[in-house]
């Protein structure tokens, strides 16, 4: 039977700590394999870990044994040693706890909660743009589930600590439910399951485990929600660069931090200012170093800088990308446009997804480097758009891989092609009978008119409801219901057997299953399926088989 401990002292506090410590140790590198593509921001697990260890060295320092003193150090020492997004947030976890805690000898399961609401409310504040799925939520998540068990009768360490832990556990696993580039990439936040396994092994060492520990290894949280786990998408080669992550600690006197958030918020992005009027620390990712070192060095001195090249870091993260990948045989890239067809083609087999679409053409550059990132040497492309297909067959010559473009002109004729796709056929064969699937779908794509026009007999008003069918326009109504009726009354359904109706990003799910219902009413032979695509500019895009 676990006995229980009703309060917590500085000495205790620094032991439980320390050995937390060296829980993270053990699984600092698998929680630096979560880091997720686009952010190259360092290693988490690495850079809270160097946290981490900066907080115990100044622990030791402390100027009494009282838990108030042990935490101010802890806190201090965290501020001085934060390294990257991931350890300034959790000097933020710290300071606040130190704030929660100030002026207690010893502390209790109750004054606990209470440090880490304060802890939450700290983290947030010293964030310009808050994002829900990452470290934050994970310590909201946790200060509301420890002040929950206050609140139901049981206030002593273990069982405060333990509804702390559980509901970070949960926490970090529905990470991706709120992060959509987590859920793409198949992992949890690192952030978030690098605090998860501090507060573990703090819990562990609290319930009498010290020796157990020494011989086990921290587990990395799987998230609670089905992953996709599909090849991250290729940004563009034209987008706008990473800059450089620059971070420091400013010394002064009288620093107002809001006015330097002010300043510094128009000068880059991931801002994060915490600390107190004589000592700073910085944060910010930059497109010029300079402009941030100018402000900031009329204000105080500037101390354990570090500048870093995140362009540089993104290249060596999709070369290690690369050498992480298991060989494959054959690789589809596709270019989509919508959250919900990105998880349509993924689920169906496509390697790389390449933004784009209408009105977002990707460049040859950007196909090009899809081609090259994917771990194989023979590329089928699946351009889904009529004005990308030239594009994406300039491929062809650039690249020393086989690469192969079966052109898709729609979405619906991408699925078919997909759909098609033999993973015991070999290359030829594959393009082959994937260009003939292409051919068995009709495509029926409803958007807005840009303009007032007329084509042949057909009177076009702007903004007004318009259907092509196959690229060719060929009806206008008040509204896409009535412009899908008309569409489907143009044609011959006998041979047809599945309606695929994809939904737009503007569209609501309601008035898809409208539109469902119509076709259904009129056309009961029909199988209709309705899934959210997400696509811009079109309500709807329709494939019939």
């Amino acid at each position: 039977m676990i006995k229980k401990v009703e309060t917590i002292g500085g000495q205790e506090l620094r032991e439980m700590l320390t050995a937390a410590t060296a829980w993270l140790e053990k699984n600092a590198s698998d929680i630096d394999a979560l880091n997720v593509f686009p952010v190259p921001d360092g290693d988490t697990g690495t850079n809270m870990l160097l946290t981490m260890r900066s907080c115990i060295e100044e622990a030791y320092r402390a100027p009494d044994e009282s838990a108030s003193a042990v935490i101010k150090a802890i806190a201090d020492g965290a501020l001085m040693g934060a390294r990257g997004n991931s350890g300034v947030i959790l000097s933020q976890i710290w300071y606040g706890i130190a704030r929660g805690l100030e002026g207690k000898k010893s502390f209790t399961g109750g004054d606990l909660a209470n440090a880490l609401l304060e802890a939450a409310s700290t983290a947030y504040k010293g964030i310009s743009n808050p994002v829900e799925g990452t470290i934050l939520t994970v310590i909201r998540e946790s200060a509301a589930a420890a002040k929950e068990q206050v609140a139901n009768g049981s206030d002593d360490m273990i069982s405060v600590m333990e509804a702390t832990v559980n509901a970070a556990n949960e926490s970090v696993a529905n990470t991706p439910s709120l992060l959509p580039v987590l859920r793409d990439a198949g992992v949890v936040d690192a952030g978030g399951q690098g605090l998860y396994t501090i507060l573990e092994g703090a819990f562990r060492y609290l319930r009498g485990e010290a020796e157990q520990m020494q011989f086990r290894k921290p587990q990395l949280i799987v998230s609670n929600m089905p992953l996709t786990g599909r090849s991250p998408q290729m940004l563009a080669a034209d987008e706008i660069p990473f800059g450089y992550c620059t971070e420091f600690l400013l010394k002064g006197k009288s620093i107002d931090t809001g006015k330097l958030i002010t300043k510094l918020e128009k000068k880059g992005q991931s801002l994060i200012v915490v600390g107190d009027n004589n000592t700073v620390r910085v944060h910010v990712h930059t497109l010029n170093p300079g402009n941030i070192i100018n402000i900031v060095t009329r204000l105080g001195t500037m101390h354990q800088v570090s500048i870093r090249n995140m362009d540089e870091q993104r290249q060596d993260f999709l070369e290690l990308q690369k050498e992480r990948m298991p060989k494959i045989d054959m690789a589809i890239i596709a270019v989509v446009s919508g959250d919900g067809l990105n998880d349509v083609f993924s689920s169906l087999g496509a390697t790389a997804i390449v933004p784009g679409g209408q009105t977002m053409n990707p460049s040859t550059k950007d196909l090009l480097q899809s081609v090259e990132s994917v771990s194989s040497d023979s590329i089928i492309i699946l351009p889904n758009n009529k004005n990308i297909v030239l594009t994406a067959e300039q491929v062809l010559s650039l690249s020393s891989k086989r690469v192969k473009v079966v052109s898709t002109k729609t979405i619906p004729q991408g699925v078919a092609a997909l759909l098609a796709f033999d993973y015991e056929a070999d290359f030829e064969t594959n393009t082959n009978i994937m260009e003939k699937a292409k051919a068995t779908v009709k495509t029926i794509e409803i958007t807005r008119a840009v303009r007032s026009t007329k084509l042949g007999d057909l009177e076009i008003n702007k903004k007004q409801a318009i259907g092509l069918l196959d690229g060719e326009l060929l009806a206008a109504g008040s509204t896409p219901i009535d412009v899908i009726s008309k569409m489907f009354a143009g044609l011959d359904l006998n041979k047809a057997e599945l309606v695929t109706i994809y939904y737009g990003n503007d569209t609501e799910s309601t008035e898809a299953e409208k539109v469902s219902a119509t076709i259904r009413e009129q056309y009961p032979q029909l199988q209709i399926e309705i899934v959210r695509g997400g696509q811009p500019h079109y309500d709807y895009i329709i494939s019939i088989e």
